[in-house]
């Protein structure tokens, strides 16, 4: 009897990293001296929110694809066995 497996090439899971909230200072005066800074901040959070969500997405749909494969290869394993 010959067992056939059929390794895929890696595939590698991509890993994506949620932004760290941006920092806003209690003090109203820090606010006033640092309003730039953090505007760019939240500008760049709301950017980089955007591009995790994205990530999310593509990582969910090939972790769904995965599954689809892994359950297509389970049913030929189970045909070969006779299950």
């Amino acid at each position: 009897m010959v067992l056939l497996i059929c390794v895929p090439g890696p595939v590698l899971a991509e890993s994506c990293f949620a932004p760290s909230r941006p920092f806003v200072p209690s003090d109203s005066q820090a606010v006033r001296d640092y309003a730039d800074i953090i505007r760019g901040d939240f500008e760049d959070y709301i950017q980089d929110i955007q591009s995790y969500f994205r990530c999310l997405d593509s990582e969910r749909a090939r972790a769904f694809e995965e599954a689809r494969e892994v359950s297509d290869d389970y049913a030929r394993f189970l045909q070969m066995v006779g299950n």
